[in-house]
């Protein structure tokens, strides 16, 4: 389209730099057109057909696209204000200010240099342009999205703004003369924007939902970074994307369409996933090389016949192969959904790295059929240690060597752009960020509305977590988004609050008056157990072939209290012919103790979260490869772990001891128990199962009680038989430790109910603090407010922001590195001067939370560190891997006094920590 604008439209600036002696700008106009270009393309390739169904919704695609490329267009609207065009260039170059002051006064800006603005900061851009298109008749609704285009929309609309801050806006509060050129530039800008988008009148631009809002944020969010991408930075190239012009040049000497064309070019990498229906017998077959076993057979069947897929329920014994049920079913669900992507989330990032190579493999066989190249993210914090996936492609590498049927990594997609990856594995608290009120969320719920989610080991959330993770699911179903949720071990309550947040985000506060079910669905016991919400139907399968023909595990279970050290002769005694045995306890401190007394001869293997992020890597790989599916088992080996072990982790033991733990997490851990089909020696034939931590009736140890509630292990004791069958006693086991009317049967637990009960209260009005509102689904309903007011650290810092949905204490992560007489050294022993700097950052470790229990602490705990970093690593400073990072430094010994504490590191038993009595002597 040939546009037109008058001189003074043209001579408007939106960007300013001045670098190496060039002054370079970017003229309002070229920016908005850019924006406008990018939404527009973003909406017709990259959004998915699902995606787009939601914005159309009762409209047309016609209509809808017209509405997508005037948000576009219209934007940075406000930036047509005095209040920012008089702005301060950043490194406050005069001589580039006052050019561009001399080509607004030759566009008829008047007395630009004599202008100064009482409080120019009470209108930023944003909130400018929302204030604007509202006052020239723009609904509500829409005109939110404009204000909160950085992120963050307002707490209202700025119906006073113009009024009370009239000069802002127009260079003076009362002198028409000068008020007349911006009164007249605005409105140009805006009839520019309804002419170019298809409108004829700001009437003609609807009025829409609040999750639609959310959506067009997001995307207008992502489209106004891409079009103020002016490189894309991709390992060693630099290739221009939406650069500045030389100050000398006006927009007439840029070809719009031309500049795009060449964006897009170097930005697109290719690779959207075209689910197809699946049409062969055994999908697993052509995906595993394994034939389907009856159960996954029957699911994928039923699944197959769903329509309008929402939340799917899988609860089935562990070990029979919920991964790749769950794989098939996304490519079931995004045909049928429109849907062109996926998120697989995980409890923890050790499940998180074990389950990686899985979807990669999965992801490979897709795009080898697509012949295409599939853009893949692992979303944890130290996602850049894992070795597979450092090891993928960059998009831009493998798009210029015309190669297909890889899995790459495109860095445009990084920190809160990553989510807008189409296939994601990550740690769980990615989905439930969906659900805190933080700065520029909406990037995340634009990446979560195009995909299958996939929630795995559902049951591992505590109360306070489930807050958020019903949360995220209410706006998934606000989203029509699939949603398929894997447990062994699934409470009924939990079940049908999952089911029940997503109903009422999909069809709001009165849905049960939309659902249809057959009576008694809330309480089923059956197991394995499939839930599927279809449209407004919820069915439920629970009769699978060939369950009559599987023999259940029968797994004997004794209770043992036995010191630390004759628990470690009975585990050496068990395996004493032979044998791998767990040990699996609910605190690092507890599992470091017994490592330690574990004979010097014996292999020893212990895994928990106080190991450097290198160390822990290699210790997951190395667990898989010595008692995984196909691992090369040792003759005798011991297993120690905390609640890593329980979790997605495909491990075989020949015994399990375990401490006491809600019957679901026990009944999980039991589930590494005799995994695999392989030959053991004779006196671990029979699964045995080793219950510790039962000090006499009622009483569980302070350790076990501070990490699990009593009530729940009493139940637990109390209904944990002396022979369990796998999988038949599972849902029975568990649903009699959550239902309330088993109470009855558990002497003294009244006490311990109501301590349960004021805790689960505390957690769920804790979660509440900062947490998003549900989904509006009235028409008109705006994103006023969404984020509410200030949002303090949690806002800004994603460390804060993934404590905040763990309910954790905040911790601090610092390098381990040691500092002794004769210089700086890695703990392996190199120096480092001869290490490069990547790998110094790879040494992360995170300080126990003991160590800063309190915000103010934390604080101290972070000047003393900045403190040493400064003292001894100053140059980390210029470094773009260890700028910012923080040092603790230990001394020969590889131990340190810190904040009262002495931590001390090894490779064996990870970071320890114990109270020191020379409190603030550092010793280095």
């Amino acid at each position: 389209m040939n546009i037109k604008v008058s001189g003074q439209a043209s001579v408007l600036w939106a960007k300013k730099r001045a670098e190496n002696g060039r002054h370079a700008w970017l003229p309002v106009i070229v920016h908005l057109i850019d924006t406008q270009n990018s939404i527009n393309w973003l909406f017709n390739h990259w959004l998915s057909r699902g995606q787009r169904d939601l914005l159309i919704g009762a409209s047309t695609e016609q209509e809808t696209q017209k509405l997508v490329k005037f948000l576009g267009f219209i934007h940075d609207v406000g930036k047509a204000t005095a209040a920012f065009q008089i702005k301060e260039s950043y490194d406050r170059d005069e001589i580039l200010d006052d050019q561009l002051k001399s080509q607004l006064s030759s566009g008829g800006f008047l007395n630009l240099d004599e202008l100064f603005l009482v409080s120019p900061n009470k209108s930023p851009h944003a909130i400018a342009g929302e204030a604007i298109i509202e006052s020239l008749g723009i609904p509500v609704s829409v005109g939110a999205i404009i204000g909160g285009h950085h992120g963050k929309p307002a707490v209202e609309p700025p119906r006073g703004q113009i009024r009370d801050y009239t000069a802002n806006y127009f260079q003076s509060d009362n002198e028409t003369e000068c008020q007349e050129p911006w009164k007249h530039v605005q409105q140009e800008l805006l009839s520019c924007g309804l002419r170019t988008s298809g409108y004829q009148t700001v009437e003609d631009v609807p009025v829409i939902t609040q999750p639609q809002a959310v959506l067009l944020e997001g995307l207008l969010i992502m489209s106004d970074w891409l079009a103020s991408s002016e490189y894309l930075f991709d390992r060693a190239k630099k290739v221009p994307l939406f650069p500045l012009i030389n100050i000398d040049e006006s927009w007439k000497d840029i070809d719009m369409n031309q500049r795009f064309r060449q964006a897009m070019m170097a930005w697109d990498f290719g690779g959207e996933w075209m689910p197809e229906k699946i049409t062969v017998e055994d999908p697993y077959k052509l995906r595993w090389g394994f034939e389907a076993r009856p159960v996954q057979s029957a699911i994928t069947k039923e699944i197959s016949k769903v329509t309008d897929p929402g939340i799917i329920i899988i609860e089935a014994p562990m070990g029979i192969g919920k991964t790749e049920i769950a794989l098939v079913a996304v490519e079931q669900l995004a045909y049928i959904s429109g849907m062109d992507g996926v998120f697989m989330g995980l409890p923890t990032q050790a499940t998180t790295n074990a389950m990686f190579g899985r979807v990669e493999e999965w992801l490979r066989f897709l795009a080898q059929t697509q012949n295409d190249n599939f853009q893949i993210q692992l979303m944890h914090g130290r996602s850049q240690f894992n070795q597979k996936y450092r090891c993928l492609p960059s998009a831009a590498n493998v798009y210029d060597n015309d190669e297909s049927g890889e899995i790459v990594v495109n860095s445009w997609f990084s920190g809160k752009k990553s989510i807008l990856t189409k296939f994601t594995v990550g740690t769980i608290d990615n989905l439930l960020l969906m659900g805190l009120k933080q700065k520029h969320l909406f990037l995340r719920h634009l990446g979560f509305s195009g995909k299958v989610v996939i929630i795995d080991e559902v049951h591992a959330y505590d109360s306070y977590m489930n807050q958020y993770l019903y949360k995220a699911i209410n706006w998934l179903g606000a989203y029509h988004v699939p949603i398929v949720i894997l447990s062994a071990t699934l409470p009924t309550e939990k079940r049908n609050s999952l089911l029940r947040a997503y109903l009422r985000g999909k069809y709001g506060r009165q849905y049960r008056k939309e659902v249809n079910a057959r009576a008694g669905w809330e309480e089923s016991q059956a197991y394995p157990l499939l839930s599927i919400v279809d449209g407004r139907q919820i069915k439920q399968v629970s009769e699978f072939p060939g369950r009559s023909d599987q023999k259940g595990m029968k797994i004997q279970v004794h209770r043992l209290n036995l010191s630390d050290e004759e628990l470690i002769k009975d585990v050496v005694n068990k395996i004493r012919d032979g044998g791998i045995a767990g040990v699996i306890v609910n605190t690092v401190k507890r599992a470091q103790s017994l490592a330690k007394l574990v004979p010097k001869d014996l292999k020893l293997m212990l895994l928990h979260s106080a190991f450097l992020a290198t160390d822990r890597i290699n210790q997951e790989t190395e667990l898989q490869k010595a008692v995984g599916k196909k691992g090369h088992r040792p003759e005798r080996m011991i297993v120690i772990g905390t609640q890593v072990l329980e979790q997605s982790l495909d491990i075989d033991f020949d015994v399990l001891y375990t401490d006491i733990a809600p019957m679901d997490l026990i009944l999980q851990r039991a589930g590494r128990l005799h995994r695999h089909q392989i030959k053991r020696s004779e006196a671990l034939i029979q699964p045995q199962l080793f219950i510790m931590g039962i000090e006499e009736s009622d009483e569980y140890g302070k350790g076990n009680e501070a990490v699990y509630s009593k009530y729940l292990l009493m139940k637990t004791d109390h209904f944990l038989q002396e022979t369990i069958t796998l999988p038949d006693d599972i849902s029975l086991l568990v649903q009699r430790v959550y239902e309330i009317g088993s109470d009855q049967d558990v002497l003294g637990i009244n006490l311990a109910r109501a301590n349960y009960d004021v805790e689960l209260e505390r957690q769920r009005k804790k979660a509440k603090v900062f947490q998003i509102d549900s989904p509006k689904l009235k028409v008109g309903a705006t994103i006023h407010n969404w984020l509410g007011r200030g949002l303090g650290k949690v806002d800004q810092d994603e460390q804060k922001a993934g404590a905040a949905v763990r309910d954790i204490k905040e911790t601090l992560e610092v390098i381990l590195v040691q500092h002794t007489s004769k210089g700086n050294y890695l703990l392996d022993g190199r120096q480092l001067s001869c290490v490069n700097p990547q790998e110094i950052a790879q040494q992360l470790i995170r300080i126990p939370s003991v160590v800063t229990p309190t915000s103010g602490q934390v604080d101290q705990a972070i000047k003393e560190l900045e403190t040493l970093t400064s003292q001894y690593f100053s140059s980390w400073q210029d470094n773009i891997w260890l700028k910012g990072a923080l040092s603790l430094p230990l001394d020969e010994n590889l131990s340190i006094v810190f904040e009262g504490w002495r931590l001390a590191y090894s490779s064996d038993l990870g970071l320890k920590y114990e109270k020191d009595d020379e409190r603030g002597q550092q010793k280095l």
